[in-house]
């Protein structure tokens, strides 16, 4: 289907909205009361540092909220304000945090039931429904079926998922394949690789550097195409759908790897065709999202001070909180990524997501000595969230002392 022709006109309905209502101020109040930490300013006055018994805490000088994060829950909010009678529903989770999304379910804002088969359950919408599109936004079959049932239609996109998919449409236009740098199943690779014509999904440097290897000596079709099982548009071929390449990625996954990602593929396709040729096999546009940006490099920074260990919160299905992650446990810095102040405790115990593997319980996690641990948190997690993790961190040691004492 022509996607910028259905975008215009799914624009230009009364019932789509991708702005607020006017209760800006009532809404501001409840983000602020709900979400944001006196003591998480304390600590940013204090240059992100904070000292409290034997535990020195340091945080990263960018975390938590982005904007775009920050726009699309307080849309939401301004609907539940604008809709006080109709039933809402939401396609996916707002953002990965598992607090934000609960407090969405208290407002009685629904979320899109799935099937035994893995299928969101549409049929339950209603003409006089609402419907929230989340940050990380919705394909374009899923936009088309809400059209068609002529419901009320929140748009809370992220500008900067917008920006790919219009790279998206650009390499269409000109017959390219999409490579998108992302995770097939990710809702917003979902709803980015639904604008292209043809597309590969690779997830990380290792996938990338195969399929550079495979444009340049040839392969192993069928194996080729069941290393990427799921990962590429109906119809692909890797022996014809490779010359002409485009680069996309998921907002969320590490600048240096998708920027690694890129000049790869661009030297690749030098080699295969010359240098005099590349503009006519390669595009690449600047598609990677500042915030996501600004927060790795904020824990580029932090660990390079002396940190003893490393807290980061953030949703566990949240790929931005992930990387970072990585970043502190590739320094060999012992790393926790928990959700909430509830994996802490009983006693000095935590349940932590392990990098890349399942969750798990971990006793005795903080050293009963002089300590300094390092915060930083997802664009999905609340101020609030990191206050908690902050004020039991500080009660856990105190309990610590005073057995010790």
């Amino acid at each position: 289907m022509n996607t910028k022709a259905f975008k215009r006109l799914l624009h230009s309905s009364e019932r789509y909205y991708r702005k607020g209502f006017g209760h800006q101020t009532e809404v501001n109040t409840m983000l602020y009361s709900e979400y944001q930490s006196s003591l998480i300013q304390q600590i940013r006055e204090n240059d992100y540092t904070l000292q409290k018994g034997n535990v020195t805490i340091k945080l990263a000088e960018t975390f938590g909220f982005c904007w775009g994060v920050e726009r699309a829950i307080a849309l939401a909010y301004e609907t539940h304000q604008q809709f006080p009678t109709e039933r809402i529903w939401i396609t996916n989770e707002i953002i990965h945090n598992p607090s934000v999304n609960q407090n969405l379910r208290e407002m009685q804002i629904e979320f899109i039931p799935v099937n035994e088969e893995g299928k969101k359950d549409f049929s339950v919408v209603g003409t006089e429904d609402v419907v929230i599109l989340p940050a990380f936004g919705a394909s374009i079959e899923e936009m088309q079926l809400l059209n068609q049932k002529g419901c009320k239609i929140m748009d809370t996109t992220c500008p900067w998922v917008s920006k790919v998919w219009n790279s998206v449409e650009k390499h269409k236009k000109r017959n390219y394949t999409s490579i998108v740098h992302g995770k097939y199943n990710h809702e917003e690779t979902i709803a980015t690789t639904s604008y292209a014509d043809k597309y590969l999904v690779v997830l990380n440097l290792q996938q990338a550097e195969y399929v550079c290897n495979y444009i340049l000596h040839g392969g192993n079709r069928e194996e080729f195409l069941a290393k990427f099982a799921k990962a590429y548009s109906p119809g692909f071929d890797p022996d014809t759908d490779l010359e002409w390449v485009g680069i996309a990625n998921q907002t969320t996954m590490l600048k240096g790897e998708t920027e690694h990602i890129g000049k790869l593929f661009e030297r690749t396709l030098m080699r295969k065709y010359g240098p005099a040729n590349i503009n006519d096999h390669f595009l690449s546009f600047n598609t990677i999202c500042d915030a996501t940006q600004e927060r790795q490099d904020a824990m580029f920074k932090l660990v390079e001070d002396k940190l003893d260990l490393m807290v980061v919160v953030g949703g566990f299905n949240s790929s931005n909180t992930t990387h970072l992650c990585e970043i502190s446990s590739e320094r060999g810095i012992p790393s926790y990524h928990i959700d909430s102040a509830e994996r802490l405790g009983p006693g000095n115990r935590i349940q932590h997501k392990k990098l890349h593997q399942d969750i798990e319980v971990f006793e005795d996690w903080l050293p009963s000595d002089l300590i300094v641990v390092g915060i930083t948190s997802g664009a999905s997690t609340p101020d609030k969230v990191v206050s908690d993790v902050i004020e039991k961190i500080f009660a856990i040691k105190g309990a610590m002392n005073c057995v010790l004492n």
